[in-house]
């Protein structure tokens, strides 16, 4: 029997909000073996990080404390602790990568920095709230491996993503282009040499009936656990 895994779920819990309805319901549908625990962003500890066995940077733009999302997600990328992220996930896992591997400092959210020098993350040429729409998934991404099909329909509710203009300062870098769009626009990254670091601009949580991503991520989550249980007996 696999042991029971706690996944955190960064961000600031809103009942009305569907995605923060809807990941829970995600998670327990591929395994009942997971126990979910809410960490607010302005409540980020390393003690309540390192309790984890997986972090999902949910989505919520304004995340009260934005630098909490960013410290989590700098957290699983540098302890190897399997990450999801979607929506504002995916943006923050965006702005942490920039900040804190390739040095762009500047680099920021133009919805909570309208006048940043660096807009990293910028409002989408058009918005995707309740969109639909088909992504293109990379060769050997885990997007890839865990739909077992090269691309996917998949639900959006956001209106920014990554700034066309600066995608070229993240090329050639360990976080690379995961899946993109009809019009190659940028919807998914990961990270390169990470057990599991996928962030997606489209919330997979949102599908109806088996959900590939999260049960690829639970899958990866189970293992890190499992492997952890073994070392300490």
């Amino acid at each position: 029997m696999h042991p029971g895994i706690r996944i955190g779920l960064i961000g600031d819990v809103n009942e009305q909000q569907k995605a923060h309805q809807a990941i829970p319901k995600a998670l327990y549908a591929a395994s009942n073996g997971v126990e979910c625990v809410w960490i607010p962003t302005d409540q980020v500890t390393t003690q309540a990080l390192a309790e984890c066995d997986g972090l999902w940077c949910v989505p919520g733009m304004p995340y009260r404390n934005a630098e909490g999302a960013i410290s989590a997600i700098r957290h699983a990328r540098l302890t190897q602790t399997p990450f999801l992220g979607t929506s504002a996930g995916f943006q923050y896992a965006i702005l942490e990568f920039a900040r804190d591997v390739l040095g762009l400092t500047e680099a920021d959210h133009q919805k909570s920095n309208p006048k940043a020098s660096l807009p990293l993350i910028s409002p989408l040429s058009c918005a995707l709230a309740g969109v639909k729409a088909r992504v293109r998934f990379t060769d050997g991404s885990h997007l890839k491996k865990a739909y077992k099909s090269p691309e996917s329909v998949e639900e959006y509710h956001c209106s920014f993503g990554l700034n066309g203009r600066y995608q070229r300062l993240l090329e050639g870098h360990d976080l690379y282009v995961a899946a993109v769009d009809d019009q190659h626009e940028v919807r998914a990254v990961e990270l390169d040499g990470h057990p599991f670091f996928v962030a997606t601009l489209f919330e997979p949580e949102m599908r109806t009936g088996s959900n590939p991503l999260v049960e690829s991520f639970v899958a990866v989550c189970m293992k890190r656990k499992q492997g952890a249980t073994l070392a300490a007996s």
